[in-house]
């Protein structure tokens, strides 16, 4: 249970008036006594001189005591004390308080102390209990009777009545001690409370800024050390508020870096515990737990990357750059860079960056087949014509026949060549954003009619049957209508080339909502499933030997495809060996 401050510095002050008071009780419950004593001494020495003066008044009057025991019961009488008159001897003459019966039987007084004192001192007094009064006493002597005393002249008081007036007087003092220590917690009480709040306002604004609220502020303006501290809290709220925006600010950057980088990190401490991991690399490894604290080994199912952790943290190696193949069914290849963190001479971790490089080994090994495959295909119509060419020079010129068959040779493959050539420039234009294209409504039936007068006689040689079915209230499109016209051209002339004798090529095109689609259809050879995948790479074959003799450059489809894209279209392909293949494209309306 929390106990408010304000208690607290009541309980402290409380406790300090306390022993304050007490101690003042215990000095003066020790002193007291002895300055009552001090008191009633002087005052019954008064008495005394008092009494005194009536007895030598009485005796110069009647010359000697004759009534002892009247005298004192007047003396007693007007001094409301018992008195008490002794001869030198010691013999009680009179008392004021016994008659002459019981005055005859008291015994010799001059054993007693006070007597003794006053006669030998000029005053005495003692405390004792009296058997003829049967109570406690206090007695005090003095001689009279001048310089020749006569007498002791004997005063006594019931110490009853000086404990009634000591305990009268104590609970005086306890009474008035009470009311101020009342007095004092009340006012201390208050005191406290108005000292406790503004600190107490201080805590709870301290606590609301453990929570992160930063909106409440001291409301305390004075210039003291209170005021001053609640000067320091405001400051310390701003500067703590500034700092963690500051904080936040950098969080959600390095957080949004992170999160949108495409490579892979991953942080691990000291221990070999995982501080942080960004969600490239989670998707990498397909990891959907917390990995905070958690190790590489239970999160990462590759061994390659957990040994270079593991050199890593074990000072091995301080920098490691490898590259890794991850397992099917991605089968991507990525590079790994690894370096251990020392800050201040000390070990502290290690960060792992992981750069997915499948798409740099995909290009670099289509780079190296392109390169390949031209020179294979430049290599041949080349070694053709340079063939027939030293032929010719050797003397084949003298015989016409096979001169003129020689230079047709020539003739084609330089055909050839000039037509491989005009394939890759325009792959490179297209693919380089450079080719110019103007989009325009255009009407598709006229291309492809075009398209069907080139590659008639073709047809017909081959007795191909070929069907067009194309709405007459199919929307213009929105193409480059020569690229357009270059794409349905090399549909339809790998479909007339792929078909035997008798078969049957169609184009269809329909409407899907805000574009258009192009089939072209043939009952040819077809595509095995396995070559279907790659059909749109460049110099890509599925029966290289017959689409060289069908005199193919092996890039055609390749540039149907960037066309296409260039259109904001797709293109695919479906085939069945032996069943012929179905080429579509889709292009937007105008």
């Amino acid at each position: 249970m929390k106990i408010r401050l304000s208690w607290k510095l009541t309980a402290v002050f409380g406790s300090a008036t306390i022993i304050g008071l007490l101690t003042g009780i215990l000095y003066l419950s020790t002193h007291l006594r002895t300055y009552l004593d001090a008191n009633l001494e002087a005052s019954i020495r008064r008495e005394l001189l008092l009494g005194r003066d009536l007895l030598e008044t009485h005796i110069r009057d009647r010359a000697g005591l004759p009534d002892a025991s009247a005298l004192a019961g007047r003396i007693g009488l007007s001094l409301g004390m018992r008195v008490t008159i002794i001869d030198l001897n010691g013999k009680v003459t009179g008392d004021s308080e016994l008659d002459a019966l019981a005055l005859s039987r008291v015994e010799n007084h001059a054993d007693r102390p006070e007597v003794r004192d006053a006669i030998g001192k000029g005053f005495g007094k003692s405390r004792r209990y009296s058997y003829t009064l049967r109570k406690y006493l206090l007695y005090a002597a003095m001689p009279f009777g001048g310089e020749r005393p006569a007498g002791v002249l004997r005063l006594a008081l019931p110490l009853t009545e000086v404990e009634l007036f000591e305990r009268s007087f104590l609970k005086m003092v306890l009474f008035a001690m009470g009311l101020v220590l009342l007095l004092s917690l009340v006012l201390t009480f208050v005191l406290a409370g108005f000292v406790s709040r503004p600190l107490c306002e201080m805590a709870e604004i301290a606590q609301a800024m453990a929570r992160g609220d930063f909106s409440r502020k001291p409301s305390v303006v004075s210039r003291d050390e209170i005021g001053e501290l609640a000067g320091a809290v405001t400051h310390m709220s701003d500067e703590i508020e500034s700092m963690l925006g500051r904080l936040r600010r950098e969080g959600e950057k390095l957080d949004a870096v992170l999160s949108s980088m495409s490579e892979g990190v991953m942080v691990v401490s000291e221990k070999g515990e995982i501080l942080l991991m960004n969600p490239s690399l989670r998707k990498t490894f397909l990891v959907d737990m917390p990995t905070e604290g958690r190790r590489p080994a239970e999160v990462i199912r590759n061994v390659a990357v957990l040994d270079i952790v593991s050199r890593l943290l074990s000072g091995k190696d301080v920098m490691v750059s490898e590259e890794i193949t991850l397992p099917a069914p991605e089968g991507r290849t990525c590079k790994v860079n690894a370096v251990a963190i020392h800050r201040a001479g000390r070990f502290d971790g290690a960060v792992l960056v992981m750069h997915d490089i499948s798409e740099l080994r995909r290009l670099e090994k289509i780079r190296q087949d392109f390169v390949a495959n031209v020179s294979h295909e430049l290599r041949t119509p080349v070694a053709s014509i340079k063939g027939y060419a030293e032929t010719l020079l050797d003397g084949a010129l003298e015989d016409k026949d096979h001169a003129r068959e020689f230079v047709g040779v020539i003739r084609d493959n330089s055909d050839r060549l000039a037509s491989l050539i005009n394939d890759l420039l325009d792959l490179a234009r297209i693919e380089s954003g450079k080719m110019p294209m103007v989009f325009m409504p255009v009407e598709l039936r006229p291309i492809v009619e075009r398209c069907l007068g080139i590659l008639e006689s073709l047809a017909a040689r081959k007795s191909l049957r070929i069907t067009v079915e194309i709405p007459d209230s199919l929307p213009k499109l929105n193409a480059d209508e020569a690229r357009i016209s270059q794409v349905i051209l090399n549909l339809l002339d790998n479909a007339v080339k792929y078909t035997p004798d008798g078969g049957e090529v169609r184009v269809r095109a329909l409407q899907q909502e805000n574009k258009v689609c192009v089939e072209v259809e043939d009952t040819g050879v077809g595509i095995p499933e396995a070559d279907l995948p790659r059909i749109f790479e460049r110099f890509y074959r599925v029966d290289k030997a017959r689409s060289r003799e069908l005199g193919g450059t092996g890039l055609g489809l390749s540039i149907v495809k960037h066309i296409v894209h260039a259109h904001g279209g797709e293109v695919s392909v479906i085939s069945t060996p032996g069943r012929g293949s179905q080429f579509s494209f889709t292009v937007p309306l105008a």
